[in-house]
């Protein structure tokens, strides 16, 4: 199955660190039988709202593919190791075709075999409307 990990770390911790905790991440998921597609470290970025007293963080996203136990144990790493702030993986499903409708059918005139127009439909009929005045009689 394939996984797309997005985590958040502690704008506090330096580039060092946080390259450090990705590489133990990828270990953990190498560990687990699991591959490792992509990652790309996003940088600092502003937060919608604040977390644990954090207006910002650091970025890290993962492209994996493996089982569910990986997904656990890099769950699990997320969850025990205090400079992650936030962390989410998503599992990734294969596009589902959509069909779409039939196309409406055209009207062919049966002696010359070209495409007819209904003008009828096509058209709106001007409505007549009535329009009332107000007599006021003043004396």
């Amino acid at each position: 199955m394939n996984y797309e990990s997005t985590f958040i770390v502690s704008p506090e911790l330096p580039v060092e660190n946080v390259e450090e905790l990705t590489a133990k991440a990828t270990k953990i998921v190498e560990s687990a039988k699991g591959v490792i597609k992509s990652v790309q470290q996003l940088g600092k970025k502003r937060l919608a709202y604040t977390i644990n007293k954090f207006r910002e963080g650091s970025y890290v996203f993962m492209e994996l593919a493996g089982t569910a136990e990986m997904v656990s144990a890099l769950e699990n790493f997320f969850k025990f190791n205090d400079s992650v702030i936030r962390f989410m993986t998503v599992k990734i499903e294969k596009k589902k075709v959509i069909v779409k409708a039939a196309k409406a059918k055209k009207d062919v005139n049966p002696k010359t075999k070209q495409e007819v127009t209904p003008q009828a439909s096509t058209q709106a009929k001007p409505q007549a409307v009535e329009v009332k005045q107000n007599e006021s009689t003043e004396q």
